[in-house]
């Protein structure tokens, strides 16, 4: 069975329920019918009821078994304006800009994520990356605990039962710092427990196994290492380490035997943006391995965003993820 008919089965026992804001995309209301007819979850689209209804019914999608929300028109929309204003007064938004702001979709919907009325928000079909990421920041924000926002890919092998790896930060932060890599570290370990609901074991990845090179680079990793180490986290971890000490048992026997990481890492952090990019395509593309993801991680409630160029089933896998992201 592929890992996403697992992780389907799974998400669908939550019960959840995921609010799409691009309702004006066919796309979406394709995904929309189907997360309905599977009964992975409820949905809520966001928009002008009478366009959806109509846009639905000219492309023959059947979404009324979707709740369906207008910002510009609905009840939530003055107590989530009120709620913004006082997050955000202290950055100079009026109570006027509050409530503009909470008529455009991506922040209504990251708003109903917010207090609870849905469990997780999938959006960036229609709008970009920079668009999904700001709405979430401003109305949810980051995970207590840490600063920073990152992403993960699940790396899926062509062949049975070997290790399903995450690979981080593989698209937002450019040059993370040490305390950035710490926090990437941690947000992935929390997602592998969330998605894959086993545990991690979080190799912290350079071109050193354990002070075999000194330079700069290496010493970031190694103070991200010594971060973790006084947040005291819940979860195995260790470095600095090359790729092959991280996953191959009889190189970490030779190079890092002390090592309860080395030899079955099973969530690789990688030390930079240009690494993590390159890593996950050349085991995409040279081994085969599927690249599912980016999934956006370190936010205080799941939010995921999509390629503009996704499908209808990117979007119905997307929202697997962030019901599961929703169990924490």
């Amino acid at each position: 069975m592929h890992i996403l008919q697992t992780l389907k089965q799974r998400a669908t026992l939550i019960g959840g329920t995921i609010v799409l804001p691009e309702a004006f995309d066919v796309r979406t209301l394709k995904a929309a019918s189907m997360i309905c007819t599977e009964q992975l979850a409820k949905v809520i689209l966001l928009g002008n009821r009478e366009t959806i209804l109509s846009d639905a019914t000219a492309n023959g999608i059947d979404v009324t078994m979707c709740q369906i929300e207008d910002p510009m028109t609905s009840e939530y929309t003055p107590g989530f304006a009120d709620i913004f204003y006082e997050k955000r007064k202290e950055k100079g938004v009026s109570k006027e800009q509050a409530l503009a702001t909470m008529q455009n979709v991506l922040y209504f919907g990251a708003m109903m994520v917010r207090e609870g009325l849905a469990g997780g928000m999938v959006a960036g079909a229609a709008n970009t990356t920079a668009d999904v990421l700001r709405a979430a920041l401003q109305v949810v924000g980051v995970m207590p605990g840490l600063k920073t926002v990152s992403s993960t890919f699940i790396m899926v092998s062509p062949r049975e039962n070997e290790t399903t790896y995450l690979f981080a930060d593989c698209a937002v932060v450019p040059n993370p710092t040490d305390e950035q890599l710490a926090d990437i570290a941690s947000s992935t370990a929390i997602t592998r427990r969330a998605i894959l609901g086993d545990e991690p074991y979080v190799a912290l990845l350079s071109f050193s196994t354990m002070g075999s090179a000194e330079h700069e680079l290496v010493e970031k990793v190694r103070s991200a290492k010594r971060i973790l180490d006084s947040r005291k986290v819940d979860f195995a971890y260790d470095g600095e380490m090359q790729l092959d000490a991280a996953i191959v048992d009889k190189i970490a026997k030779s190079k890092a035997p002390h090592s309860a990481v080395a030899g079955r890492a099973n969530t690789l952090v990688f030390p930079d943006l240009q690494a993590g990019n390159i890593g996950y395509k050349l085991v995409q593309r040279l081994a085969g391995y599927e690249a599912i993801g980016p999934i956006i991680q370190g936010l205080a409630a799941p939010i995921c965003d999509l390629s503009r160029g996704c499908s209808t089933l990117d979007i119905f896998n997307t929202a697997i993820l962030v019901l599961l992201m929703s169990r924490k």
